[in-house]
């Protein structure tokens, strides 16, 4: 595959529109809060996607867009930014001595949602699987870096700025790649998600109508 950001967006666009078959209403379920990754999104505005359409669709590609500007955002750490490659690396040697990360390996439309469903007030779970991964972070004693001068804190902070500027100018060649996409993005939505939706709610329909409904 080309290594340009347009053909890894191309190359993701295929990807998901390969898994949008497997989405059901179904496996989705209610949100007690708005996911920060796809609420107002434009890269979900630029593949025309932002509106009247099921979250976990929404999800599946932000995250794969996600994934494209991570990668580029880390390479270009790595070859430019040494002293924030050096705190994002301790970071990730920290973190993978814990032994339980449930939210690693996952597919990219399951990346940055929620282990465990919202809690019914009448109804406690007797564990959760974020609640298993905070015991097992606290039950490690974590290694204390070594503190930083004010002149190597004012030199991440610059560092940050540029890799979140450099972000920015990915997200912006993202967005304006997806809208070549928006044709057959639209396609892939008419054909298989709409059919769902529509299903659903005509199911939906015939249970207000049946003669056991309770009436007013």
């Amino acid at each position: 595959m080309d290594g340009s950001i347009e053909a890894r967006v191309s190359h993701e666009v295929d990807n998901w529109l390969r898994w949008l078959p497997r989405w059901r209403p179904g496996t989705a379920r209610a949100r007690a809060r708005l996911c920060r990754r796809c609420f107002g999104s434009p890269i979900l505005a630029a593949a025309g996607l932002e509106v009247d359409v099921p979250h976990g669709v929404q999800h599946a590609l932000s995250m794969r867009m996600k994934g494209i500007i991570d990668v580029a955002v880390d390479d270009y750490t790595d070859r430019n930014l040494p002293l924030l490659h050096r705190e994002l690396r301790q970071a990730e040697e920290r973190k993978a001595r814990r032994p339980y990360r449930p939210g690693e390996g996952l597919d990219p439309e399951y990346r940055g949602l929620e282990l465990d469903p919202d809690p019914a007030p009448d109804q406690p779970f007797l564990f959760t699987i974020g609640g298993l991964e905070r015991d097992v972070a606290a039950g490690t004693e974590p290694e204390q870096p070594r503190p930083l001068s004010q002149e190597e804190k004012a030199a991440i902070r610059e560092e940050v700025r540029l890799a979140d500027e450099f972000a920015k100018q990915i997200g912006r060649r993202i967005c304006a790649a997806l809208r070549d996409h928006r044709a057959r993005i639209a396609e892939g939505i008419a054909g298989i998600v709409e059919p769902q939706v529509a299903e659903l709610l005509a199911d939906l329909d015939r249970e207000l109508d049946s003669p056991m409904w309770p009436g007013p």
